[in-house]
């Protein structure tokens, strides 16, 4: 098939959501309580990293960027993931204090987005998520350059190599001081789920004076 026969087929290329719907009396009484059960579910649902969401943005110069990370904590103070404290999203965060992200669980048709001011988490929360990583994803975080230009793979194997001789004979291996976990408080939580005929039910939670209530948006 030819590059252009593939770029005609974007046009085409579409699913009818048919897994369901959703109505302000299915939700939770927060949108924490919310997400942790469309977590849940996507979990049960057997797909893959369920806890998995895009990270957008935005540096001093109002660029934007997005990547993928791992949402490791929910509660009612925000949604935390955890990285280098000199990566690019980070230095990112830094400088605008302001973040989204969204879960997209593809296979339920249904996706949830986070929007709010960041901040760090306490050493005390990343000491003891630090030490539920397996040993090999520490020693990869000391070992990591994060956003910065490497000569090539042999640059990062070798990096490692000088890690784990580092720490060989250590039982434990130290938080990295460059490395922790950033929180999203968040002031918008919208809960998408896929309708028929592009009809989207979208219902968000909204962060105002007298606190929290929900609305409806148009698809």
């Amino acid at each position: 098939m030819a590059d252009g026969d593939i770029a005609l087929e974007l046009p085409t290329m579409r699913v009818s959501y048919e897994h369901g719907d959703l109505h302000e009396s299915d939700l939770a009484a927060s949108w924490h309580e919310q997400l942790q059960a469309w977590l849940d579910a996507a979990k049960q649902a057997g797909l893959a990293e369920p806890n998995a969401m895009v990270l957008a943005t935005a540096g001093a110069d109002g660029m934007p960027s997005s990547r993928t990370v791992l949402a490791k904590g929910l509660d009612e103070r925000g949604l935390v993931f955890f990285t280098n404290y000199t990566s690019a999203k980070s230095h990112d965060l830094s400088a605008t204090r302001y973040a989204s992200a969204t879960f997209p669980w593809y296979g339920l048709h249904r996706q949830a987005t986070i929007r709010g001011t960041v901040e760090k988490v306490s050493a005390k929360e990343t000491a003891a998520y630090w030490a539920k990583r397996p040993r090999g994803s520490q020693l990869g975080a000391w070992a990591s350059p994060q956003s910065i230009v490497v000569s090539g793979r042999g640059t990062l194997e070798t990096a490692l190599a000088n890690v784990e001789r580092r720490f060989a004979d250590a039982e434990t291996v130290p938080v990295p001081p460059h490395w922790g976990g950033w929180r999203i408080q968040p002031e918008l939580v919208e809960f998408w789920q896929g309708r028929r005929d592009r009809m989207h039910d979208r219902l968000r939670y909204k962060l105002g004076r007298d606190g929290w209530k929900v609305e409806r948006l148009g698809p």
